[in-house]
């Protein structure tokens, strides 16, 4: 018998690395093994001389001369180092990362490890992969987006560890979680893997979280930055000798976001006469804009036992209060209007591999969700961009409408993948996805709160089933299908007024396919390719809203689209030198395409809602370049051009009415635009172990039209101007990366950055930042 650990030159352990005996017959024999998840292999044979081989995609394989014994058992620990090689714009330090890369999904895979010693969140950091853009309202906890190969907000998925995150509440959304939360960040775009269980359109995003420290370890920072910006992070844990394990994760965020921005301010004049004069621009400081969050993720449970690989019990607690300076539109302002909430959610984690036969590994999660969310709108006064204010009228409460109410969100989720590998060319999966939803609304604007009689509710039910056959390290194909049910109810008025209503219920079915594919043409050069009916069923927001800025519509109908991806890379290594040049084309045709929208909400009011755009086309490419010399510098950068047009003929249904806006851009939606970054890494600065890093960054978004570029002289129109942003990074860590100080001033030029809706965002921002690692 020999047995040992496999870990890697910095002291990381392996899981699932291929264990054999060279020259023995491996896979009808049992004369090798894989390693488990705490990177421990057993392996029997006769005895005699050998020549063990370790092998890990990612890593140098490696042989070590052993000799068995009769009778005797020995200890062979083994060390593998990493290759020199790149996946996009990051360097592979991890199996798991390479994995991804030789999927025949197009996936690319952000390590964040050389991110972890600077203030961004996980929305920012993927913002540098190709195709990606995001979009904020504002400064620290407004409402973000990520857009996709042209696809935003709804139809990108978000996935904590394989586990959905719709519906964790605000404090759990990605411009939220630093950094160092994630070990690795995939992005699938376009057709998604039956494993993640999803309906998503546009793509999906997976956060891999750190797992299996063998030893204690501590990970704590603190940040301070400009508009009084607090953010500080704590994770800390050890998994023992005999499987059990604990973690607590804990980060919190606070800004007062009192950055300026440019708007025209509304005179009062009096007691109620007002007039506002549009074109004085004044550059004003937002006042009631702070935000704070807190959230904190206890887990405990056993690793490597043999009726579990992992099961842990986990809970998370998380709360957040946001003053809302202004509405969707930029002009509306408000100064008392603020939301707040909490969440609590235990959830439950088993994990197995080789469960009752060899071969069959098995998945399951489960949670329950209680979110709870108050929105505020009491105030007798309105305010104008100055920060002055003005009393209503007599009796006339609510700067948008007058409310104190509470939404109680209750959310179940649960999800169970069995993959099944026959022998290592055939790999069966099995994927199903349940969550429900229910959320009860209440007034507390009188003493004795008033609930509404109808609850909000979805039940969904995701299945799916997938083949892959990958005979050689070459090529391999995936085909799958999926099934998608929805079952919603809640409240439909039956007047204008909307003072009565009744309850309504749907429920709808369908069912999507697709295949994908890759093949390594020469060395380093792959190609993939993927093709996917896909649905996207409405989430709760487009279909309820958010009780207050937005509404939702019950009736919406889900997505269907047809999907295309190609995709060629070139990926390699010359003595110090390292290239990667990828390239790739988007296409989509979707139906009931659903699109966010301003509305109106009543009395001069301006709130976004959802509804179906009928067909929408969209077409595109984007580029992808990375240049690496030794460990000294790298640089790149990243291109993408968009087009999402509307596909609309006619101006109605049932009308031969041409539509004016057929072919016409979908608008609010950037179309092209690029990032290039370069970093600078001085080793051993001032002492063996230390380094400095220096990173410039810079994003450059085209001009693109607020409103629909099909109607008015353009010289008139309402324009997101073209913005070219700059950032530096400075961060220097010593004692082998045991601690770290780093600086960071973000936007250095002061350009004036708009986004969604055309709100503009901070100008100049600097940050600082202290880090712990042991």
């Amino acid at each position: 018998m020999i047995s040992g650990k496999v870990l890697s030159t910095e002291k990381e352990i392996i899981d699932f690395a291929t264990v054999y005996l060279k020259g023995t017959n491996y896979g009808s024999t049992n004369y090798g093994s894989t390693t488990n998840l705490e990177g421990i292999y057993h392996i029997k044979a006769p005895a005699g001389e050998y020549t063990l081989v370790v092998s890990a995609i990612g890593y140098k394989t490696t042989e070590v001369k052993v000799t068995l014994t009769v009778g005797e058992r020995i200890r062979k620990n083994v060390t593998i180092a990493p290759e020199t090689t790149e996946l996009d714009e990051v360097v592979i330090l991890s199996n798991g990362v390479s994995r991804i890369k030789r999927s025949a999904f197009n996936a690319v895979a952000i390590d964040t490890k050389a991110l972890q010693h600077t203030t961004q969140n996980l929305s920012s950091a993927l913002a540098q992969a190709p195709g990606m853009k995001l979009r904020e309202s504002g400064g620290v906890g407004s409402d973000m987006q990520l857009m996709m190969d042209g696809f935003s907000g709804k139809h990108i998925k978000i996935f904590i560890d394989g586990v959905p995150q719709e519906g964790v509440g605000a404090s759990f959304g990605l411009n939220n979680i630093p950094v160092n939360y994630a070990e690795r960040i995939e992005i699938y775009r376009g057709v998604v893997p039956v494993g993640l269980g999803t309906d998503a359109i546009g793509g999906v995003i997976n956060i891999v979280t750190k797992k299996n420290q063998a030893k204690w370890f501590l990970d704590a920072s603190y940040s301070y930055g400009s508009f009084n910006t607090h953010k500080s992070y704590i994770n800390f844990g050890q998994t023992l000798k005999n499987g059990f394990t604990y973690e607590i994760n804990a980060f919190q965020n606070y800004s007062d976001n009192s950055y300026y921005i440019d708007t025209p301010v509304k005179e009062f004049i009096g007691e109620t006469g007002s007039s506002t004069d549009e074109s004085e621009i004044e550059h004003v400081k937002r006042f009631h804009d702070t935000y704070h969050s807190e959230a904190v993720v206890a887990k405990i449970g056993v690793v490597a036992k043999k009726w579990a690989d992992r099961l842990l019990v986990s809970f998370t607690y998380s709360q957040m209060y946001k003053e809302i300076q202004n509405g969707v539109l930029q002009q509306i302002v408000y100064g008392d209007k603020h939301r707040k909430g909490h969440t609590v959610m235990p959830a439950l984690e088993y994990r197995k591999r080789d469960l009752f036969i060899k071969g069959l590994d098995v998945s399951l999660t489960a949670n329950y969700n209680k979110n709870i969310v108050n929105n505020v709108d009491t105030s007798s006064y309105e305010y104008n961009w100055r920060g002055e204010k003005r009393r209503k009228k007599s009796g006339v409460y609510g700067e948008q409408s007058y409310q104190h109410t509470r939404s109680d969100n209750n959310n179940w989720n649960g999800t169970f993948t069995a993959n099944y590998h026959l022998n290592k060319i055939h790999l069966f999966t099995l994927n199903h996805v349940l969550t429900d939803f229910k959320r009860n609304n209440q007034s507390l604007l009188t003493a004795n709160a008033t609930k509404n009689p109808i609850p909000k509710e979805t039940v969904k039910n995701i299945s799916g089933l997938s083949y892959r056959l990958m005979p050689n390290e070459n090529w391999n194909l995936s085909v799958f299908g999926k099934y998608y049910n929805i079952y919603s109810a809640g409240p439909v008025a039956t007047t204008t007024n909307q003072d009565d209503f009744v309850r309504v219920s749907n429920s709808v079915s369908s069912t999507g396919y697709g295949a994908a594919g890759t093949y390594f043409i020469l060395r380093g050069l792959q190609a993939k390719l993927s093709y996917e009916k896909a649905y996207r069923l409405p989430s709760n927001e487009e279909m309820f809203g958010d009780e207050d800025l937005e509404t939702g519509d019950i009736g919406i109908k889900p997505e269907n689209s047809d999907n295309v991806n190609l995709n060629l890379s070139y990926n390699e290594a010359f003595g110090k030198h390292s290239i990667y040049v990828e390239g790739g084309l988007i296409y989509r045709d979707t139906k009931d395409y659903i699109v966010r929208q301003l509305t109106s909400l009543g009395g001069g009011n301006t709130g976004a809602g959802y509804t179906n755009h009928g067909r929408v086309e969209t077409k595109g490419y984007n580029l992808a370049a990375r240049y690496g010399f030794a460990r000294w510098i790298s640089i790149g950068g990243n291109f993408t051009q968009i087009n999402v047009r509307s596909k609309v003929k006619t101006s109605s249904a049932g009308s031969s009415q041409e539509n004016a806006a057929y072919g016409a851009r979908i608008p609010n939606t950037p179309y092209r635009f690029a990032n290039s970054d370069v970093t600078l890494l001085w080793h051993d600065l001032g002492r063996k172990g230390n380094l400095l890093t220096v990173t410039y960054d810079n994003m450059y978004v085209k001009d693109f039209p607020l409103r629909s570029e099909a109607f008015g002289d353009y010289s008139t129109k309402d324009i997101v101007p073209s913005q070219f942003s700059h950032n530096l990074v400075v961060s220097y860590s010593f004692r082998k990366g045991r601690y770290s100080l780093s600086f960071e001033c973000r936007n250095f030029t002061n350009e004036k950055l708009y986004d969604d809706f055309s709100l503009q965002k901070a100008g100049r921002v600097f940050n600082g930042k202290m880090r712990v690692c042991l």
